[in-house]
């Protein structure tokens, strides 16, 4: 029984077709919630229950789950828009038709089903309503900082994009002890949240006349240590690996992006010594890490209250959308 579920850019991606998958569909991967009854073989959890669904999974048998360096377990339905459970089964129907899952989560949904490799065993004193945020938006990109760049104290940062997941990056990078966190967002109403969590610098691309990674490049004597892509657009992902150091600078493509679009870029960008690597879930081993990071967020070592904007009934959800689509 899914008890809150947060929205993010990602299910707007299938709507919009950015993100292919079939439809019907039932949207929503960022979630909590506690379980209702179990299959037959289930040993990791049981009734009662409080929750995460995993949209990356960890099955704990695939070559990414057995490395010490993966986290994209291949159950996963991301890249594969198959829309079904992983033994090609479908448990929603209407009206008798099929409805499809949406990365192996489904959570737009007072129940859903999930495999047992998706889903995470939380502590039961954990606020549903808040620590659904650690199921996407939050882990991602705090993890992308911690996990994926490494990032270490004294480096130079840059975020691309201040949505939940883009200060979530901010977080990380705060957390890892960089000594600045150059911000870019070409909307200036997100620019106070970034800074009471930790960016030094807030730019808007719209108020200079030069590409913003020569921008950065003059703020910085020649680039950031780490950059982030947290938006999911080509060409802010270009101008992400130009803004880092061109020797060894370390850019990741935390945003999902569009199908069907290719990138162009420069060689020589990579050439010089630069990493482009990208991030899924922050690069979290799932089912090991969610429940040690709500256990974090118990102990407060970081916050999610200023993620949360509003709070509506799931029969208000496509308003939350256009709170979304309009930068609120």
């Amino acid at each position: 029984q899914i008890m809150a579920t947060g929205i993010c850019r990602s299910d707007d991606h299938v709507i919009t077709g950015a993100m292919v998958m079939p439809f019907p569909i039932i949207l929503g991967h960022e979630a909590a919630g506690v379980v209702e009854s179990v299959g037959q073989g289930v040993t990791s959890v049981k009734p009662g229950d409080k929750v995460i669904p995993l949209f990356v999974p960890q099955c704990g048998e695939c070559r990414s789950c057995l490395n010490s360096k993966g986290n994209l377990c291949s159950k996963t339905d991301l890249g594969t828009s198959g829309g079904l459970m992983a033994d090609g089964t479908t448990r929603f129907t209407c009206k008798g038709k099929t409805i499809y899952h949406f990365l192996g989560t489904s959570t737009f949904t007072e129940y859903t089903v999930l495999h047992e490799s998706a889903v995470a065993k939380i502590d039961s004193a954990a606020p549903l309503e808040k620590v659904c945020l650690i199921g996407c938006g939050f882990s991602t990109g705090y993890g992308a900082a911690l996990q994926t760049a490494k990032v270490e104290p004294g480096s130079t940062c840059a975020v691309f994009g201040l949505g939940g997941v883009g200060l979530s990056v901010v977080m990380g990078c705060k957390a890892a002890g960089a000594s600045r966190i150059i911000a870019v967002d070409i909307n200036k109403d997100k620019f106070a949240k970034a800074k009471e969590l930790g960016a030094t610098d807030c730019i808007n691309p719209k108020d200079f006349n030069k590409p913003i990674h020569q921008v950065l490049m003059e703020m910085t004597g020649g680039g950031v240590d780490y950059s982030f892509e947290v938006i999911g657009r080509t060409d802010t992902m270009t101008a992400a690996l130009a803004c880092c150091q061109c020797n060894y600078g370390v850019c990741v493509i935390v945003g999902v992006p569009p199908a069907a679009q290719k990138i162009t870029f420069d060689p020589m960008l990579l050439f010089t010594g630069r990493s482009w690597k990208g991030s899924v879930f922050g690069g979290w081993k799932s089912k090991d890490a969610v429940p040690k990071l709500v256990a974090d967020y118990m102990k407060k070592k970081f916050v999610l209250d200023p993620l949360i904007t509003h709070t509506l009934p799931l029969t208000k959800i496509n308003e939350g959308f256009d709170l979304l689509r309009t930068g609120k």
